[in-house]
C-alpha cells in the first residue's frame, strides 16, 4: 500500500537492510577490536533500543572472507542443545559425547583459514547462570581469535554482578549499555528512513513529527514501529502527508494506550 501511494520502491521503516546508528556503530568497532585478543563482551539494553539492529548487522558480518559468525538464539535451551546449535553453524555432525572436543578442532580450523570467530549468544538474560558457565569454559578453550558477546536485558548484568558469578564478570572484557535516543537523533533516524525512500521529509508534518517523538520516549523499535503504522493511515485515506490524526489513529489502539487508560476504559 505504501509503496503504491508514494510511488517507491523501497519502504521506510522496514526491518531490512536497517543502518546502525552512532552509539552502535562504536559499539560494533569496538567488538571487533576485542576479538582479536578473544573478548568477552556484554551488551545490555532496554527491550527496542536497538541491540537487535546491532546484532543482526554483526551477523551480516559473516559474508566477509575472514570472518564466521555464529548466532545461538534459543537461549532457554539446556546446555547440549546450545551445544547443537553451534555444532549445526559450524557443520559438525559427531555424537553428543564428543561435540566439545569437535567444536573446538572445529573453531581452531576456522582460525587456521585466518578467520575471527565470533559468538552471538541473544537474550542472554534468559540463560541459566550454570549454562552460561559452562559455555564460558568452553569458549576458555577456544583459540584466543574469537569474540563472544552476549546481548540481553539489563537483569543480564545484575546477574553477573552476584558474587558467585565473579568467575564469570571478572572475565568480560567491553560492556555496554545501549541508551534510548534523544529526540534529535530519533528525527534524524526518520529523516534517513525517509530519504532513503527517496521520500521527502516532510512526508510527516511537524505536529506528527512532535506526538510521535514524545511517544516513543526514546525507543527506537516504538518510533519504527509508530511510523510505520501513521504511514499506513494515511495511505489508507490516500494522503500524502502524515498528519497529527493519522498518528492518533494508531495511539488509540490497545497496545498503544498506558495502563491507567485500559483501566478507566474498563472501569467506565
Amino acid at each position: 500500500m505504501i509503496s503504491s501511494i508514494f510511488a517507491i520502491t523501497k519502504e521506510p521503516f522496514n526491518r531490512s537492510n536497517l543502518a546502525l546508528l552512532s552509539q552502535q556503530k562504536h559499539i560494533s568497532d569496538i567488538i571487533k577490536i576485542h576479538a582479536s585478543q578473544g573478548g568477552f563482551s556484554v551488551i545490555i539494553g532496554e527491550p527496542g533500543v536497538g541491540k537487535s539492529v546491532l546484532r543482526e548487522h554483526i551477523e551480516h558480518w559473516h559474508n566477509e572472507r575472514d570472518t564466521t559468525v555464529v548466532a545461538i538464539s534459543r537461549t532457554m535451551h539446556t546446555y547440549i542443545n546450545i551445544l547443537k546449535q553451534l555444532a549445526l553453524s559450524f557443520k559438525v555432525d559427531v555424537p553428543t559425547k564428543d561435540l566439545e572436543a569437535e567444536l573446538i578442532k572445529a573453531a581452531y580450523e576456522h582460525i587456521r583459514q585466518r578467520k575471527t570467530l565470533y559468538i552471538l549468544i541473544d537474550e542472554a538474560h534468559l540463560l541459566n547462570i550454570e549454562v552460561l558457565r559452562k559455555l564460558r569454559l568452553l569458549f576458555e578453550k577456544f583459540p584466543k581469535k574469537h569474540n563472544l558477546v552476549l546481548f540481553g536485558q539489563p537483569d543480564l548484568l545484575h546477574y553477573l554482578s552476584l558474587n558467585v558469578n565473579a568467575d564469570i564478570k571478572s572475565r568480560i572484557t567491553f560492556s555496554q549499555t545501549i541508551k534510548p535516543l534523544n529526540d534529535d537523533d530519533l528525527e534524524c533516524y526518520i529523516i534517513k528512513e525517509l530519504e532513503a525512500a527517496k521520500m521527502g521529509v516532510n512526508t510527516f508534518d511537524s505536529a506528527a513529527i512532535e506526538v510521535i517523538l514524545r511517544s516513543s520516549n526514546g525507543n527506537l523499535r516504538l518510533c519504527r514501529n509508530l511510523c510505520y503504522a501513521s504511514l499506513i493511515e494515511a495511505c489508507r485515506e490516500a494522503k500524502k502527508i502524515v498528519t497529527i490524526s493519522h498518528v492518533n489513529n494508531v495511539l488509540i489502539q490497545p497496545h498503544w494506550r498506558s495502563h491507567e487508560d485500559l483501566i478507566k476504559q474498563q472501569v467506565a
